[in-house]
């Protein structure tokens, strides 16, 4: 790893300091053009020694702004220390996980995987009628149906058309055979511009899509595409578990990426990531936003800080060889659960390298599901799946609590 390093406690609070100070205090100073002040002290507590050795809560006193996208031109020199840490997040996101150039994309700290996935398909259909001229009912969203849904709320916000492509019920592999045969119907119907995405870890059972059966499909036909990776669960796991992972940059097909780091991360709510190639975000330039010292070329505009600094603070307490120590505990604990559920005969679908297990509903009784807080594939009354997804706080005691409740239901 070239960047993503691991630093002592004392070097993440110092740092951390160093950049609030770069970041104004507006008890201290006299802005009179932001629309933002310090927290409310009638409300907060915004001083105390317990703040010395907190520098997360420290954050989130200062309030910083991290609007913008700071991989690009200029940015508010008011919030420039966060902005910082930031910058250095995305670095090590970019080119230590995701094997980028050094310098050969953009990104940003967003809110979540859903502002994200939004974000790649608005650049890509602004993209395609920047180019291209392109018409929206000329271009069509596909992806696999264990797509997370935010593939849909991105079809509604921008006026695209959104196609599911059938899975394999057991391997939940996307059929290429009927992803081949949609895309010629599309193309007869007359859909020019594709956009996919393409799933690293879906939601509901942790499976990986291979971005290249779409890239194939795609030069098949001669049209226009783009790949986004869906990483929002798997992105800080399954490249570090998988270390021959080619779902990153160096394939040439794959332009963006999301991952949430408030989920394997446990980064505040609130927290995720965009990363793209250089040279497509500035197709989302809002040029009205003319008060903005610099391009705002986000979907959110303003930004906690705050959240950035957090992921700042958990990559470099690890550093890689502790993060990948992490991701490999949870993987041996869900490993033992696999091999319980095998020795009772009970169906499940696991990727090997993502702690996610989803057992067939037929094994799982009401009760179980309720007293284990098992998420069903739908709240609708028709759930064929059940998914377990050993985080941080699952521990092999929790696992066999689990399979002997299991136990005493499948006899």
């Amino acid at each position: 790893m070239k960047y993503w390093k691991k630093l002592s406690q004392d070097k993440l609070i110092k740092k951390i300091d160093k950049a609030l100070k770069s970041t104004v205090d507006f008890q201290e100073n006299c802005y009179l053009g932001y629309p933002v002040s310090n927290l409310d002290e009638n409300v907060f507590n915004t001083k105390g020694s317990f703040l010395k050795e907190s520098p997360l809560l420290k954050s989130f006193i200062a309030n910083p702004n991290n609007i913008g996208c700071h991989t690009v031109g200029k940015s508010e020199s008011a919030f420039k220390g966060s902005q910082e840490l930031e910058k250095e997040v995305l670095q090590v996101l970019a080119v230590d996980i995701f094997k980028a150039k050094k310098n050969e994309y953009d990104g940003y700290i967003a809110t979540g995987g859903t502002e994200a996935n939004i974000q790649a398909l608005w650049i890509y259909r602004n993209l395609y009628k920047n180019e291209f001229g392109a018409k929206n009912e000329e271009m069509v969203i596909l992806s696999s149906e264990d797509t997370h849904y935010s593939v849909h709320k991105g079809s509604n916000l921008l006026s695209v058309d959104t196609v599911s492509i059938p899975v394999n019920f057991d391997t939940r592999e996307i059929i290429s055979e009927e992803l081949d045969a949609t895309v010629a119907k599309l193309i007869k119907e007359g859909k020019k511009y594709f956009m996919a995405i393409s799933n690293m870890a879906t939601t509901m059972f942790g499976s990986v899509d291979d971005p290249n059966v779409y890239a194939d499909v795609f030069l098949k036909y001669k049209v226009e595409f783009k790949i986004h990776i869906d990483g929002a669960f798997g992105g800080f796991i399954y490249p570090i578990s998988n270390l021959q992972s080619p779902i990153n940059f160096t394939n040439p097909h794959i332009s963006s990426i999301t991952i949430d780091a408030h989920k394997m991360l446990q980064a505040p709510y609130g927290t995720g990531v965009f990363l793209c190639r250089k040279n497509l975000i500035q197709n989302v330039l809002t040029k009205e936003a003319q008060y903005v010292d610099g391009m705002d070329l986000t979907l959110v505009g303003s930004r906690s800080g705050a959240n950035a600094i957090a992921v700042w603070m958990i990559l470099f307490s690890y550093g890689f060889y502790g993060w990948y120590e992490k991701i490999n505990t949870l993987l041996l604990r869900t490993n033992w659960l696999c091999k319980q559920l095998d020795a009772l005969n009970i169906t499940y679908y696991h990727d090997p390298y993502v702690n996610i297990v989803t057992i067939r509903s037929h094994h799982i009784t009401d009760k179980v599901a309720h007293k284990f807080g098992l998420v069903p594939d739908t709240h609708d009354g028709d759930c064929k799946w059940y998914k377990v997804i050993i985080m941080d706080h699952v521990e092999v005691d929790d696992l066999q609590k689990f399979i002997t409740a299991v136990k005493k239901t499948n006899k």
